[in-house]
């Protein structure tokens, strides 16, 4: 059975074409604002295919989706044109198959939990540490969703400094307006924070600015210093995730995990060191291809053609 996977990214859009739970093909091309984006989508996806009518379509979207997994309710940024848009009904017109449509942290979350980093564990909640912060929940193998679809995504709007900036979320202090690429593109550019020559060498000729940046250049103690309370922003976020779910394994994946040797270390330490002192101290485990999380999760939604509910029916 063919199955269709789009996830869209914040930096990157990701298509995967699986024969049931096997990649068999997919590409990757850059994030468009709103609408144009689909049809980027479409024009890659339909390449991939080459004339093959998938048996199922998901779709990842980095925002709020609404119960009945057809559309984006709410995001901020490039893909706010995309709010209420019927991405089942597009899918259905481009691929002749309604998608089904899904939360990407819990998509990578549960792409985890069916055959990769923490297959099998009921208890687990996810972090995905890119262009922003995007996190997930399970309990008893079910996915916590909440009675308005915005539990457990929501864990990098915590608050972890009342004076901090304001979030396009609403919130002040958000961990995502503090410790993500993009907060860190915002605060060079503005000159909120103080950059060495070689960081400031790299953003002048990219225009841009990832924690590799951050973890290449912190022999040059303005790097060091961001990178520094970066982790114990994440440290932080973990911790109250901890404190919601009582998790037994804790996923960290996204592109930060590309320097995972000096930064996820330097997380664990933090967590089970500020952990309520009662706290289960959780195994901690990273994907072999963070990368690849939420299309294998969505290959797993697709083949079951049907919002992901409960993560036993996934399996």
């Amino acid at each position: 059975m063919t199955h269709l996977a789009i996830d869209l990214g914040g930096t990157a859009v990701k298509v995967g074409v699986f024969d049931g739970r096997r990649l068999v093909d997919s590409g990757e091309l850059p994030a468009a604002d709103g609408r144009l984006v689909l049809e980027h989508v479409a024009v890659a996806a339909e390449g991939m295919l080459r004339g093959t009518r998938p048996d199922g379509v998901a779709i990842a979207v980095p925002g709020i989706v609404d119960p009945d997994a057809r559309r984006l309710v709410a995001a901020h940024g490039k893909y706010a044109e995309l709010h209420g848009v019927d991405l089942a009904a597009w899918s259905a017109t481009r691929f002749g198959a309604q998608a089904v449509v899904e939360n990407d942290a819990r998509a990578a979350l549960i792409g985890e939990m069916t055959g990769g980093s923490a297959h099998d564990v009921p208890d687990a909640v996810l972090i995905a540490l890119g262009t922003g912060i995007g996190t997930a929940a399970a309990l008893d193998g079910r996915l916590i969703r909440g009675a308005h679809g915005h539990a457990g995504v929501l864990s990098g709007h915590v608050t972890v400094d009342l004076d901090g900036p304001r979030c396009p979320c609403g919130n002040l202090g958000c961990g995502e307006a503090l410790a993500s690429t993009w907060a860190l593109g915002e605060a060079v550019g503005h000159g909120t924070v103080a950059i060495g020559p070689e960081l400031a060498r790299r953003f002048g000729s990219a225009g841009e600015l990832g924690i590799r940046d951050l973890v290449e250049t912190r022999h040059e103690p303005e790097s060091a210093a961001i990178l520094e309370r970066f982790v114990r922003i994440w440290g932080a976020v973990i911790v109250s995730q901890c404190h919601a779910f009582d998790p037994t394994v804790v996923v960290v994946t996204g592109g930060v995990l590309r320097s995972r040797e000096v930064v996820l270390p330097a997380v664990v330490d933090y967590v089970h060191e500020h952990l309520w002192s009662s706290s289960f101290r959780p195994t901690f485990v990273t994907p072999e291809e963070p990368s690849l999380s939420v299309l294998r999760g969505l290959a797993v939604i697709a083949l079951d053609s049907a919002p992901a509910r409960d993560i036993h029916d996934a399996r």
